[in-house]
C-alpha cells in the first residue's frame, strides 16, 4: 500500500515506514509528477571518474527508514534488487514497479531464542543455478535458500559452517568464481558480543574458499576484520576489504590456479580517514572495467585497478554495500537506513 502526503509517494509497510519521492529529480506516476529525494554529491579527484559516473548524476533515495541495510543484489530474472536490513533479520526487495516489500523473514537467523547484535542475513549473492546464497549471521553459515526467488521461503541448507570442526563466527560477504568455487569472509558482527562473545570458537577471522566440491579451505588469518571481496574480470586478483578502524584497507592478493592466494599486496589504505568521514572498508564490487566500487569512508570510493582514487559517491552516511544491475546501466547503494541509487554510463 502506498499513501500521498505533501507530494511525498510513502510505501507502508508492517511496522516500517519508507518513503520514496521529494527533491529534484522527477518521476512520473500516476499522471501526477512526484520528485524522488536525492543526498549528498560526488566527489570527482579524477577526470577518469567521468567515463562511470556521468557529470549530472545523483544519488538518488529509492526507499528509507531501515536500521542497517546491506548485501545487495540484482537480480535479472524479474528485473528487481534484494537487500538485506540485518538487525530486524530481513531481506527487503525493490523494484520500479512495485517499489519496496519485505521478502523474506527470518533470513539470517533461524534460532528459537530470542538474542541481540545483529542477527539477519548480510551478504547476498545467487550461486551459478540462479539459487539465493545468503551470509547468515545469526546461524554462523553460509546457505541457500531452498524455493525459488519468485516464491520465497525461510528455509534454508548450509553450504558451510565450521571450519576443522570449529564453528565459523559470522559469514559477512561472498563472491562467486566462474567454476562455482565461492569465496567468502568471516568477520566476528554476527556475533552478540562481536570479538569478546563467549560463544566464539576460532581465534580468528578469515577469508575462506568454498569449493564446489564442498572442500572448505582457509585461504588467510591475517586480516583483523576481513569483509566485502570481489573479483576482478579476468578472476586473477581476489580484493578484500578489512573494516578495522585501526587499518581500514583493502588488499589485492594474486590467484593461483587452485584458487588459493598467491600474493598479497597493499591496494589501499584510508586509515587517515576514519572519524573525519563516516564509515569503514565494506561491502565492495568491481565492474566490468576492472574499476572497483569499494564502500568506506565518506560513502562509495572509486577506484581504478591500480588503487588509484578516482572520487568518491559521498552518501553522508556509514556506507554499507553496492551492486549494479545487470546491464551496468546503475550502481545500488545499501548506506545505513537508505537504498540508494547512482546512474551509471553504460556505454564503456
Amino acid at each position: 500500500m502506498r499513501i500521498i502526503v505533501n507530494n511525498l509517494v510513502i510505501p507502508v509497510l508492517t511496522g516500517m515506514i519508507l518513503f520514496v519521492g521529494c527533491s529534484e529529480k522527477k518521476v512520473k506516476e500516476e499522471e501526477k509528477i512526484w520528485e524522488i529525494p536525492t543526498l549528498g554529491n560526488i566527489e570527482r579527484l579524477d577526470p577518469e571518474i567521468d567515463r562511470f559516473i556521468p557529470l549530472d548524476a545523483e544519488i538518488e533515495i529509492l526507499a528509507t527508514g531501515f536500521e542497517w541495510s546491506e548485501g545487495p543484489v540484482w537480480i535479472k530474472n524479474g528485473n528487481f534488487l534484494l537487500f538485506s536490513d540485518i538487525p530486524p533479520n530481513s531481506i527487503f526487495k525493490w523494484s520500479e514497479s512495485d517499489s519496496i516489500r519485505l521478502y523474506l523473514k527470518p533470513s539470517g537467523y533461524t534460532g528459537g531464542q530470542n538474542r541481540d547484535g545483529e542477527p539477519g542475513s548480510n551478504g547476498l549473492l545467487l550461486d551459478p543455478r540462479g539459487r539465493l546464497v545468503l551470509c547468515q549471521h545469526g546461524d554462523r553459515r553460509m546457505a541457500v535458500m531452498n524455493a525459488p526467488l519468485e516464491s520465497p521461503v525461510a528455509d534454508y541448507s548450509t553450504l558451510a559452517d565450521r571450519y576443522e570442526g570449529k564453528r565459523l563466527n559470522s559469514p559477512n560477504d561472498a563472491v562467486y568464481h566462474s567454476n562455482g568455487d565461492l569465496y567468502f569472509t568471516d568477520p566476528p558482527y554476527g556475533l552478540e558480543k562481536n570479538v569478546d562473545d563467549p560463544a566464539k570458537e576460532m581465534d580468528f577471522q578469515g577469508v575462506f574458499l568454498l569449493r564446489k566440491n564442498g572442500d572448505l579451505i582457509l585461504l588467510t588469518d591475517e586480516l583483523s576484520r576481513p569483509n566485502g571481496i570481489g573479483l576482478s574480470p579476468d578472476e586473477k586478483t581476489l580484493y578484500v576489504a578489512n573494516s578495522d578502524p585501526e587499518k581500514a584497507i583493502w588488499m589485492a592478493y594474486s590467484l593461483n590456479a587452485d584458487g588459493t592466494l598467491g600474493e598479497g599486496k597493499l591496494f589501499s589504505d584510508v586509515t587517515s580517514l576514519v572519524g573525519r568521514e563516516k564509515g569503514l572498508p565494506d561491502g565492495l564490487k568491481v565492474h566490468g572495467s576492472g574499476i572497483l566500487f569499494a564502500t568506506g569512508p565518506g560513502g562509495v570510493l572509486v577506484f581504478n585497478p591500480d588503487g588509484k582514487h578516482l572520487g568518491t559517491i559521498k552518501t553522508t552516511e556509514a556506507t554499507a554495500n553496492c551492486a549494479f544491475d545487470d546491464t551496468g546501466s546503475n550502481l545500488y547503494i545499501t548506506a545505513d537506513m537508505h537504498l540508494l541509487r547512482v546512474r551509471l554510463r553504460n556505454d564503456e
